[in-house]
Formats: C-alpha cells, sequence, structure tokens
C-alpha cells in the first residue's frame, strides 16, 4: 500500500516519498510525516534470522513505496558495506545488566552513520526518479555528528555539494578535527560564532527564503538537507531499534512479543522519535526512556507540559545533545495534536515569537509512552567511571547520561525490563571527557596520546577514523557569524 507524506504545518498537497527526501523541509516550513504508520508485515520471528541489510529493506520498503525493489536493495548494498568495521553493523553489548546497541561501527563512528551512509544514495535515486537536472546542495547544521557523517556520505557523490555549519566553540577537538580535513570537492565546512540552535535557525532561515529558492533554480541548484528533518535519515533509525529487538529474540534473551524498554541519549528528538515510530509499527517497546543532558529541556516538557526554550545555554562533554530546540520533536506534537496541522503550527509560531509553547491536558495524556529524566555533568562522568570499574566496559558521554537515566529509571519505577540503551557514539570521539571520568591523571595528556591510552583500558582497537585523522591536513579554515551564513553559502556557490 502506497504511503504518502504530509506536512505537519498545513493540508497542503501530499508528495511521495521520494519527493519528501529530495524537498528535505516542506514549502510551508514543516516537517514531512507519513499519512499513517505502517505495520511490520513480516513476523518477529521471521525478521530475527536476517541479516541488517535484509531487516532494513523489511522496514524501509514500508515506508519509501515509490522506490522499487531493485533501487531499496541497491541503495542498501551500497550504504552498509565495509564502511562499518563490523559485518553484523550494529552490534548489541551486554554490560551490568542491559544491552548497548552499539550504533558507532561506521566511517565516523557516531550513530548518525546508520542513515547518513544511506542517504546520499536515496537522495540521487530520489533525484532521478523526479528528472531532477539541478545540482543538490545538501545544508546542514551539527552539534557535533551530524556534520561528519553526512560529510563522510556526500563526498564526490555527483551532482551534489554538501555545506555544513557548526559552532565554532561548541564541538569536541576529535569532532572538529574529523571535519576540517574532510576530503572531497564538493564538502565545504563552517565554523558559526553561535551555538548550535543559531546554526539550525540559519539553516532553517535559507531553506525558507523563497526568493534564494528560485535565484538558484535560476543557476542550476537546489537545496535539500541531511539534517534528521529529513524523513530519509529518519526511516533508517527505525531499522535499528527492529533488529537490535530481533536479535534479542535470536538470541533467546527475550521471548517474541516481551515488552522492552528502550533509552536514548536525546538532543534532536530525531533517534527516539525513530524508537516510537518502531513501537507504532507493532514493535513491543514499552517505555522510551529520553535521556538530557543539562540541556534538560526535553525533560522539563515531559514533566509539565510546556516546552521552553527560553533558558541559559550550557555547553556540556555530550556537546551532540546540547541543544534547546528539538526539531523532531515537531512530528511527535503534530501526531499528539490529532495529525491537526492549525494547531501543531499555532504551537510551533508560539516557539518561534515566545520561545515556548504549552501543549493541552489531552496531548499530554498521550505522552504516557515516555518517561524523562536528565543527568547532571558530575553524574554522567560518574556513570562512565562506575560502568569502567565494575565491567571494564567504556561508553562515551552520551551514552553514559542514558545509562545514568536509566539507572534513576529503574529506581523510581523498579521496572526491570530487557532494556537496550543507544550506545550513539564510539568513547574515541571524546576521549579527554571519557579518559579524565576514570581517571583525572590524564588531563594533562595530547589529544591523540589519549586515544591511545583509551585503547589500552578498553582492549578495543583504535577506529580507522581516529587513525586517518591523527596527521590528516586541515582542509576547512572557513568562519562566519551567524547572521552571514546565507552569503556564505552563496559564495562557494559562485552566485
Amino acid at each position: 500500500m502506497e504511503i504518502l507524506y504530509n506536512s505537519t504545518r498545513t493540508k497542503g498537497e501530499q508528495v511521495k516519498a521520494s519527493e519528501a527526501i529530495l524537498k528535505g523541509l516542506s514549502d510551508d516550513g514543516g516537517l514531512f510525516v507519513p499519512e499513517r504508520i505502517p505495520e511490520l508485515d513480516k513476523s518477529l520471528e521471521e525478521l530475527s534470522h536476517m541479516s541488517y541489510g535484509e531487516v532494513a529493506y523489511e522496514v524501509m520498503k514500508l515506508y519509501l513505496t515509490d522506490f522499487t525493489e531493485e533501487e531499496l536493495k541497491n541503495c542498501i548494498a551500497k550504504a552498509y558495506d565495509a564502511k562499518f568495521d563490523t559485518e553484523v553493523i550494529a552490534p548489541l553489548a551486554e554490560a551490568d545488566g542491559a544491552y548497548y546497541l552499539e550504533l558507532f561501527h561506521g566511517a565516523t563512528i557516531a550513530f548518525k552513520d546508520m542513515a547518513l551512509s544511506i542517504l546520499p544514495h536515496l537522495l540521487t535515486t530520489s533525484a532521478k526518479k523526479n528528472n531532477v537536472k539541478n545540482e543538490i546542495v545538501i545544508l546542514t547544521a551539527t552539534s557535533g555528528d551530524t556534520g561528519k557523517a553526512a560529510l563522510a556520505g556526500f563526498a564526490d557523490v555527483e551532482g551534489t555539494r554538501i555545506i555544513v555549519f557548526y559552532p565554532k566553540n561548541g564541538v569536541s577537538p576529535i569532532q572538529e578535527k574529523q571535519m576540517v580535513t574532510q576530503k572531497g570537492d564538493n564538502t565545504y565546512v563552517v565554523g558559526i560564532h553561535g551555538n548550535f540552535d543559531d546554526a539550525q535557525t540559519g539553516v532553517k532561515q535559507i531553506f525558507g527564503d523563497k526568493e534564494l529558492a528560485a535565484y538558484m533554480n535560476e543557476k542550476g541548484f537546489q537545496f535539500s538537507s541531511a539534517n534528521s528533518i529529513n524523513i530519509g535519515r529518519l526511516v533508517p533509525q527505525i531499522v535499528y531499534y527492529v533488529y537490535a529487538y530481533v536479535k534479542l529474540l535470536e538470541e533467546e534473551k527475550i521471548a517474541a512479543g516481551e515488552k522492552i524498554n528502550v533509552v536514548v541519549p536525546t538532543g534532536n528528538f530525531g533517534n527516539i522519535l525513530a524508537a516510537f515510530y518502531a513501537k507504532q509499527m507493532g514493535l513491543p517497546i514499552d517505555k522510551l526512556i529520553c535521556a538530557s543532558n543539562e540541556n534538560k529541556v526535553l525533560f522539563d516538557f515531559f514533566e509539565s507540559g510546556t516546552y521552553d526554550r527560553n533558558r541559559e545555554f550550557v555547553l556540556t562533554t555530550s556537546p551532540s545533545m546540547d541543544i534547546l530546540i528539538s526539531s523532531n520533536l515537531e512530528r511527535l506534537i503534530y501526531r499528539i495534536a490529532g495529525n491537526d496541522p492549525e494547531k501543531n503550527k499555532a504551537l510551533m509560531e508560539s516557539l518561534k515569537e515566545n520561545g515556548s509553547y504549552d501543549i493541552s491536558d489531552e496531548m499530554k495524556q498521550q505522552l504516557t509512552d515516555f518517561y524523562g529524566n536528565y543527568a547532571s555533568e558530575e553524574e554522567t562522568a560518574k556513570t562512565i567511571f562506575d560502568l569502567y570499574d565494575k565491567t571494564g566496559y567504556v561508553i562515551d558521554t552520551h551514552t553514559a547520561v542514558a545509562s545514568c537515566v536509566h539507572n534513576k529509571y529503574k529506581e523510581a519505577t523498579g521496572d526491570d525490563k530487557v532494556t537496550v540503551i543507544a550506545s550513539t557514539a564510539s568513547p574515541y570521539k571524546f576521549t579527554r571527557s571519557v579518559m579524565t571520568a576514570i581517571d583525572k591523571k590524564y588531563d594533562a595528556a595530547e589529544d591523540f596520546e589519549l586515544v591511545d591510552k583509551l585503547s589500552e583500558l578498553s582492549k578495543v582497537t583504535i577506529p580507522a577514523a581516529i587513525e586517518e585523522i591523527r596527521t590528516a591536513p586541515v582542509l576547512h579554515d572557513n568562519i562566519c557569524d551567524k547572521t552571514e551564513m546565507k552569503q556564505t553559502v552563496m559564495k562557494f556557490l559562485g552566485i
């Protein structure tokens, strides 16, 4: 059955999956959502005997209904290949009574690889299907991980260019080095004076500029997005929750139909929204545990029903979650507003104008699937230390936020269901924070000295993604003010 996509902000024209992927954002500024959530059409038992790529096909075919079987399988085969350092793509590691779903075995050692290794192929396939002749300009704001994963995915992909904006002092040294050493004639990286929300707002404004879009079209370009606002990012993320469940089933850690809990460290809300969609498809998930760092805008929202970004922005050791405007939450708000674009639009306008909005009690009652909590900086470091001390397993700062919140949830509720924790980045991406959490003495060491120490401690081989940037030259040294993003884009495109 065909699935079309609606905007979260108007009852406008429906688009096919390939059109939604190409556009990234709807013309009215809304996000694309499927008109309905499809149900899994294979049993959990059948899925449990499949490889990651096979599970990906069974999930994604239900959403991307205008792709042929050959097109979709081709995209999947190109995405989940030797770029990943493990054949299983997303292994589960058991530590201290929870299962850590390791989503960091791709080219840039963060969970964004899971979707951004396939998005370029979905996008170029969509362009062919829709007879697009323009060069596609991928415009992305990053809080650290999306940028490198998108750059790696799109580097030298024919018919595309990619421009990434990141907060100049708001990412880890390793994250920055990964981006500024990126090769590829079609890649551009810019540090902005501002935080992630400034970068994301600037990108959204460029997308919403109708005059610019017309001018770009005239010059043979059109914008698209690699951020999690693109449905082509969100759909591949649903896959790994289904895969995690069926692997637990295959290993007889759970019985078919047994409910599990899922914990996700959350910034822009895309990763936990994918888990919510998996639950709606029939995957037996009980609680969706939303873990925040000290920028706890989502925790406060789940507690009070008020989303309020009017607060101090905190730079933490989990920078990919240093976000006050969680863009993907809009997709959930639209759903709990009864798929009413007018109601959703009014709330989003209130967020833009006042920095906050309140949902109704009726909407709040539909959030019972979710539990929210947060971890302080001190708690995050202690969680890394405690897990390492107890088990020898080393996790990064974002995963530690999730692990800490999982412990708080268990204490508060006594719920001891089998739990999958989304492990969103390799500890090698945040070596200083991880190593100083284990022992303060490491704070005096150089970044790459810490990499070697981490390898000794964790007994995990240093990933190729880290080895290759050790001596890589800086290829991008662009910096601009948050008010100059549009001019910077035009300069890169030579228009």
